[in-house]
This record gives C-alpha cells, sequence and structure tokens, in this order.
C-alpha cells in the first residue's frame, strides 16, 4: 500500500514542484513504483514532465474529481499517464480552479480526493501530491489523504513567516479530518551557503522549529540547473547528474525512504 506526501506550501516559488519531480524520480531509481499527482490549476507539475499543453489533454485530475462528486465509475488508469520507468502521472489545467470553487458545496468536500486515492492505493508505493500555492479546499482535500506532508521551504525571511499558517491548518487537518496525519519534514531550498543571511535562516528554522517538527538535514543548494528542469522536461538526475542539487535530492530520497512506506 503507497505512502502518500503531500508536497505543500501556500506560498509559490519555494520549490515544491521541483521537489515534486525530484524526489518521484528517485524514488522510482531505487525501483519504487510512484505515482504523481499535480494538484494546481497552474500545472507546474505536468508541464516540467514533458506536457507543454496542460490544457488540451482530454482527461486530467478535474475529470476524476467530478466523477467522485457525481458518484460514477472510474475506469482503471483512467486520467493516469505514463511518463518513465516506475512513474505515472495524473496532470491538471485551469479547469482545477473552477472544481475547487464546486467543491465549497459539495458534501464532504474535503475527502473527494481520498475517495479516489483509497481506490487506486494498492498499485502503488508513493502517491505524491504537488499542492497549489494556496491553503484552499485542494491543498485541504491532499492533506486529508496524505500519511505526511512534505514542506519546502526557501532559505529567506516572507517564506518562513508563512510556515505558521501551514502548520496550523495541518494540526487542523490532523484533529478533524486525518488523525494519522503527520509532518515529514520541512526542506529548505534555494539555500545559497554563500550568504551569511542564508545560513542565519536555516539556523531560524532550526532553532523556532526543529525541536517539534522534523527538519531535513539535507538543504536543497540554490542551483541554476535545478531551476531549468520544468523547460526541459527532465529530472535533476538526468539533466546534471553530478551536480551539488543532484546529490541533495538524492540524499533526500534516501532520507525519505529511511522514513518508511
Amino acid at each position: 500500500m503507497a505512502k502518500i506526501i503531500a508536497i505543500a506550501n501556500q506560498k509559490g516559488g519555494v520549490g515544491k514542484t521541483t521537489t515534486a519531480v525530484n524526489l518521484g524520480t528517485g524514488l522510482a531509481s531505487e525501483g519504487k513504483k510512484v505515482l504523481l499527482i499535480d494538484g494546481d490549476p497552474q500545472a507546474s507539475l505536468s508541464i516540467s514532465l514533458g506536457y507543454d499543453e496542460p490544457d488540451k489533454l482530454e482527461v486530467s485530475l478535474v475529470d476524476i474529481l467530478s466523477n467522485v462528486v457525481n458518484e460514477e465509475e472510474i475506469p482503471e488508469n483512467y486520467a493516469v499517464l505514463n511518463v518513465r520507468e516506475n512513474v505515472d502521472l495524473i496532470p491538471s489545467n485551469i479547469e482545477l480552479s473552477a472544481v475547487e470553487i464546486s467543491l465549497v458545496n459539495t458534501m464532504s468536500r474535503e475527502l473527494v480526493l481520498k475517495s479516489y486515492i483509497d481506490s487506486i492505493k494498492d498499485r502503488y508505493d508513493f502517491i505524491i501530491i504537488d499542492c497549489m500555492p494556496s491553503l484552499g479546499v485542494m491543498t485541504v482535500n491532499a492533506l486529508a489523504c496524505a500519511d505526511t506532508v512534505l514542506i519546502p521551504v526557501q532559505a529567506a525571511y516572507l517564506p518562513v513567516k508563512g510556515l505558521q499558517q501551514l502548520i496550523k491548518t495541518i494540526y487542523t487537518v490532523k484533529r478533524r479530518l486525518n488523525a494519522k496525519l503527520e509532518i515529514e519534514g520541512i526542506l529548505l531550498t534555494m539555500v545559497d551557503n554563500r550568504t551569511n543571511y542564508a545560513k542565519d535562516i536555516a539556523m531560524e528554522v532550526n532553532d523556532v522549529y526543529g525541536r517539534s517538527i522534523p527538519v531535513f538535514p539535507i538543504e536543497i543548494p540554490l542551483s541554476v540547473r535545478a531551476a531549468e528542469i520544468s523547460s526541459v522536461a527532465k529530472s535533476i538526475f538526468e539533466y546534471d547528474p553530478k551536480g551539488k542539487a543532484a546529490f541533495a535530492y538524492l540524499s533526500l530520497t534516501k532520507e525519505v525512504l529511511a522514513h518508511g512506506c
């Protein structure tokens, strides 16, 4: 049965999608069967995996959610795209914004995604959900079905400041909807260790949150090569296998595997 990891932060541009792609690819390279779910209407994950025009895809996460809400049967592998060995993708597109609005009036709206994932999780070792940069209904849906939350945080003042609201939301979901939900860890991203500023931010995160929440010992370095992978539809392991970012994401993969399925 799959371990379900939501990658979440309401702040955009902190490396959620890059982390989803590289963690998913890293786990797949270790022989794990991985499903990546694009939970963002901007479809950054879908684009990063080679689907340049996600709005033209015939079916997506939008159709799955609509079928669940309307209690319609979902065929096996419906909207599931195989992107590379051991890696499948359920893509997203801009229509997901409308679905999120419509879910507000749906009974048990926070559990729509869980209803679907419960039906497929036996097929995978890991299911990774790339959440949208908000704490809306879709992000709550992801948290409601996840086993753990991985929180990428850019090593800068404002992203770190926003952590408090996210953590509050996670514990609210744990209390009301998903008692098994835990925090996989806070992952510092875009870390420029040449500056004292980045070192100070890392120290602050460990001081403020490290006593009660896991903080990954791995830091993802600031890397132009890592930023480029979305435009070439490759993982960092394919694009810059000997770079510092690839080494960091390999270390993250091993850390997540050590936490177990």
